[in-house]
């Protein structure tokens, strides 16, 4: 029996988990899955079993479940709701049918505690929880804080961007909204040590319930471009500023003209996270991760400036680019 199978290990939240394991578990005690099998000598190397589990694929699912006891689910990266929720059924019948003990999922923390945001993405995440449920199995769904390295993906901002071209919510005027749109962003890295440590606490404390792991401290998109226009002005550059726009000028706008090359239903989607963040479902209020973390973990006001220093304000980040 494998105490626990990590999937997403070569993504970037696993990467996380994995990185605590390696530091805190014997590996001989876990197993990792990817569905890129050329990985495998990668970890096999280092004395931890590999197994193939591709979400695509539902026939690498069955064997890559059998004797196992934790299941860690990463979420899909597609924004696809449909299809992220053909890929998540079929990792739930699979470990159901493998009769895996315990499953710990990934989820995303719109809405905090809550299960009433209508944000798009939020939507799969409600999907699959309820999937667990139904499922029999043992779960426990971590519903992960926006991260704050994806920050740009929030503004639709490059390097290259002057202007920022952003939606004005429903019943919103463009007075005071860049003060108004609040997010709890919360580091990446920090969050997968977190879920590690959640996971190495067994699923007694946990078992069928929805946890949240989030900071505390929730920034403006005002502060935002602020830290972005002081990078910039340190390398000399000029500084960005935003315009709101109507929803449709908004679409027509980044995508028309989408330096990552993201299509016209990536921003039809993006407009319903800031209705959800205009309606305050960023803005996440939870000690949880703190307690695991036995600190406060890193603001979003700290971080995102580092991430700016480091590579004198020419930060990227992987989604906002077309795959």
């Amino acid at each position: 029996m494998v105490q626990y199978l990590l999937t997403g290990v070569t993504g970037g939240l696993g990467a996380h988990v994995l990185e605590y394991f390696l530091a805190h578990v014997p590996h001989s005690s876990f197993a990792v899955a990817s569905s890129n099998p050329a990985k495998a000598s990668e970890f096999t190397r280092q004395g931890i079993a590999f197994r193939v589990v591709d979400y695509n694929e539902p026939s690498t699912l069955a064997s890559a479940f059998q004797e196992v006891e934790n299941l860690f689910f990463v979420s899909s990266s597609t924004f696809d709701n449909e299809r992220r929720r053909r890929q998540h059924q079929s990792v739930v019948d699979a470990a159901q049918q493998a009769g895996v003990k315990h499953i710990w999922y990934t989820s995303l923390a719109y809405g905090g505690h809550t299960s009433t945001s209508a944000v798009a993405v939020q939507q799969a995440h409600y999907m699959t929880e309820a999937m667990l449920k139904d499922s029999g199995v043992a779960y426990t769904s971590i519903r992960e804080g926006l991260y704050t390295e994806a920050f740009p993906l929030f503004l639709n901002w490059y390097p290259s961007s002057t202007t920022l071209y952003l939606p004005i919510p429903t019943g919103h005027t463009p007075e005071g909204l860049e003060h108004s749109q609040r997010v709890t962003f919360t580091s990446r890295q920090e969050l997968g040590h977190a879920t590690a440590r959640l996971l190495l606490r067994g699923g007694a404390a946990y078992k069928n319930q929805i946890v949240v792991l989030s900071a505390r401290e929730a920034v403006s998109f005002h502060q935002i471009v602020e830290y972005i226009n002081e990078a910039r002005a340190a390398a000399g550059r000029e500084p960005v500023r935003v315009e709101f726009v109507g929803p449709e000028e908004f679409v027509q706008r980044n995508a028309a003209d989408d330096e990552g090359g993201k299509a016209r239903g990536f921003f039809e989607g993006l407009l319903s996270w800031h209705e959800g963040i205009a309606r305050g479902e960023a803005v996440v209020e939870d000690g949880l991760m703190a307690e695991v973390l036995g600190r406060e973990p890193t603001p979003a006001s700290v971080r995102i400036r580092e991430l700016l220093r480091e590579v004198g304000g020419e930060y990227t980040w992987h989604q906002n680019y077309a795959a």
